[in-house]
């Protein structure tokens, strides 16, 4: 299939997880693909497995002179940048409000909040020269609900539904759509992060008690989230803009 045939996607936190998932999808339908991360022996084993669809480019999402070298990238490499995937982001170290260190919060809302914004700020004004495009933000469930222990990360998610509903607004003259894909429990170095913080040394009692408040029974695959970017940047989802998407077998109702 080629349904992304002539189009170029930048995806952040594309080398493992739900952005190396994408990645593949995006170039198995005929798009050309910059993987952008932070770890360059990651991004290329992941380009190695793409092929020639795909280049990466080594970059801090929160740096604004690395984001616009990304993207400048993107432009010199392909010619443009018509979806963007924004993807990048980071769990932290789980605690209490009262016992979180502020380092781990500032950390956490550098990557997830300012991150998805200066993402947003570069890329937006070359999608616009394409015409327009589309631009997916990874949320999370945790977005839309709370959780104890995930203070930063919670308030950053929230954050960026907040940043996806203004860039709609301001984005929708331009003809680009800006929503939010919001994964449950995925199959994903994430995941066993938490776990593990949740439970030390019995990660698989922790995934065992996530798995039970799932509906469906099992953790999403990161290919069950990317099939959700892959439809919103699609001609088929022309008409979803401002959304917020959520992807979690059913755990989440709001």
């Amino acid at each position: 299939m080629s349904r992304f045939a002539g189009k170029v996607v930048v995806i952040t936190g594309a080398s493992g997880g739900i952005g190396f998932a994408a990645s593949k999808l995006f170039a198995k339908e005929g798009a050309k693909v910059l993987l952008v991360d932070i770890e360059e022996a990651d991004l290329d084993n992941a380009v190695t497995e793409i092929g020639s669809q795909s280049s990466y480019f080594v970059a801090d999402v929160t740096q604004p002179e690395q984001v616009q070298a990304y993207v400048a990238a993107a432009v010199e490499r392909y010619g443009g940048i018509d979806i963007f995937i924004n993807n990048a982001g980071i769990e932290g170290d789980l605690d209490t409000i009262v016992d979180c260190e502020i380092d781990n919060f500032d950390r956490v809302i550098a990557v997830n909040v300012r991150g998805v914004w200066l993402g947003l700020k570069y890329v937006i004004p070359e999608i616009e020269k394409r015409g327009g495009g589309s631009i997916v933000i990874t949320s999370s469930i945790g977005g839309v609900s709370g959780g104890s222990g995930m203070s930063p990360y919670i308030a950053s998610k929230h954050a960026v539904i907040g940043i996806m509903r203004t860039a709609s607004d301001e984005c929708a003259p331009k003809g680009i759509r800006v929503n939010t894909v919001n994964p449950g429990p995925t199959e994903t170095r994430m995941m066993r992060s938490i776990e593990e913080q949740n439970a030390p040394g019995n990660a698989e009692l922790a995934k065992q008690g996530y798995t039970s408040r799932v509906p469906l029974s099992r953790y999403a695959e990161p290919e069950d989230i990317a099939n959700m970017m892959l439809f919103l940047s699609s001609d088929e989802g022309s008409y979803c803009s401002g959304g917020i998407y959520v992807v979690d077998g059913g755990m989440t109702k709001y």
